[in-house]
């Protein structure tokens, strides 16, 4: 049941009203950037769209500059807009901007636990495992090569069996992605048909649209409130909250299996330092920590990859001069029988200068995941107390016109130089640069080049309405932008 605006204006209020007088507001010393005027309570929720909340971070840069304070309830954020603001914090002051910020919709479930939302010595300790662990299991070797590659012809299998019938390549594509995680953290990957395997994935892309919609940005603005009203924004704690249960099954069955010898996966190499560390009351290698590390990996292992190539196929139908393009560059290194590799990337630069375009263009997490300065920090002409929430909007460092020629438009030669070679630009940031960049980057970037040159080496992708009807905006954006719903025919080549 959804609400007028009023009412939930109004609602919000009162909450919001009884939060302040129990903690008399936030008191914070030290020098913030100017910012529009937030009212008592709500901040500056009446100045932001929570449907479209980075393009209205982006106008307001307009008007307040690159660096700049905007108020989500009571609590006060830094915004950083453009390549240049969002280098000198993140990169050239990456320690201090290493923590990360208040997000209460991940933290209501995590309890600070994980990789991705914990924070100082824990986060150090955790982040330098899972590094070390994954590696070991193949991360950024020819044997997770090798991996992807298998999942690569099982989706094209998938696609043949469509027989040239309209379908939503959503399902098939999660799958598929997800199974190269399963691999590393599970020691198996699943069934495509496989129904606890279906539900999770359900789960998974229901959450990522929820909290990519009007929804998940006003909860992580009012949270306390949010928990007492009807609206979808629930169902994002259920499913995680099944989630948790299947991770937690399945660590159950790692645990009366478990060979310290021999670990098979990265459930196992936890457990071990568990079982290492048990009488340390300070380590933070514990059941809890587990749980919530698996569905960091999980989650970030599945949802944006899968996204980023459903939004791949959309793009190439969009703009068919393109996706020819890359067919005959496919073609001509690789050929119709061999499987694409890793190795072919440097002998494609346009196919490499396509994948960085849809990444800058799609940019799938437009406001990245939010920072907090780890110590009372300098920065440009202001003091950022230690804590201080900071957005860096890589949405606006992907859409720089400083760094991009016309970066509204699909451009691959943004990626090319006068000769028609790959070239790189540090302006590129889909997975957040510095010390929080995302943990599977690597992986990711594998996976975007196999699956989808994989993809094009059998198909060409056949929209059912015209390139020109092919709508590109997202269907919601929040925490990622998601494309809209579609279907398309594959046909042999």
């Amino acid at each position: 049941m959804d609400l007028s605006g009023a009412t939930l204006l109004a609602l919000i209020f009162l909450a919001c009203l009884i939060l302040y007088l129990n903690g008399k507001g936030r008191r914070h010393k030290g020098r913030l950037p100017p910012g529009p005027t937030p009212l008592p309570l709500l901040g500056n929720l009446l100045q932001l769209d929570p449907k479209e909340m980075h393009r209205s971070l982006e106008k307001l840069s307009k008007q307040y500059g690159p660096v700049y304070t905007i108020h989500l309830g009571s609590l006060p954020c830094v915004v950083l807009c453009g390549y240049q603001a969002v280098k000198e914090a993140l990169v050239d002051q990456a320690d201090d901007f290493s923590d990360r910020g208040e997000f209460p919709v991940f933290y209501r479930f995590t309890q600070g636990n994980g990789i991705a939302f914990s924070n100082g010595e824990k986060w150090k300790i955790l982040r330098r495992f899972a590094l070390q662990t994954l590696k070991n299991f193949g991360m950024g070797k020819s044997s997770i090569e090798a991996r992807i590659q298998e999942e690569a012809q099982c989706l094209v299998k998938e696609f043949q069996n469509t027989g040239g019938a309209p379908f939503n390549p959503l399902d098939l594509v999660c799958r598929a992605v997800s199974n190269v995680i399963c691999a590393v953290v599970f020691g198996r990957r699943f069934d495509y048909e496989d129904n606890d395997f279906l539900t999770l994935l359900n789960h998974l892309n229901e959450n990522f649209k929820i909290m990519s919609s009007k929804w998940g940005e006003l909860y992580n603005i009012f949270p306390r409130l949010m928990d007492f009203l009807p609206g979808p924004h629930h169902r994002i704690f259920r499913n995680f909250e099944d989630l948790r249960k299947f991770i937690a099954e399945r660590i159950r069955s790692h645990q009366k299996d478990l060979d310290p010898a021999a670990p098979r996966d990265f459930i196992d190499c936890f457990l071990i330092r568990m079982e290492q560390e048990k009488q340390d009351p300070l380590s933070y290698f514990h059941m809890d920590t587990l749980i919530m590390t698996t569905h960091n990996l999980f989650f970030g292992g599945t949802e944006t990859t899968s996204t980023t190539l459903r939004y791949s196929f959309l793009i190439l139908m969009k703009y068919p001069e393109v996706a020819a393009k890359v067919h005959e560059e496919i073609d001509r290194v690789i050929g119709p029988n061999r499987a694409p590799c890793l190795a072919d990337r440097k002998n494609m630069p346009y196919t490499d200068a396509v994948l960085y375009e849809i990444q800058r263009f799609i940019s799938m997490l437009p406001m990245g995941l939010p920072r907090a300065v780890t110590r009372d920090t300098p920065f440009r002409d202001f003091l950022l107390p230690k804590g201080t929430n900071v957005i860096p909007l890589l949405s606006s460092v992907h859409y720089d016109p400083t760094q991009f020629k016309d970066p509204t438009s699909f451009n691959p030669d943004n990626f090319l130089d006068e000769n028609r070679s790959f070239k790189s630009n540090d302006a590129f940031m889909p997975f957040a640069p510095g010390k929080r960049i995302c943990l599977g980057a690597g992986l990711a970037r594998m996976e975007i080049f196999l699956f989808l040159t994989t993809v094009l080496q059998h198909f060409s992708l056949q929209p059912l309405v015209t390139p020109a009807e092919i709508d590109l905006t997202p269907q919601c954006t929040g925490l990622g932008n998601l494309p809209r719903p579609f279907q398309f025919r594959v046909l042999a080549r």
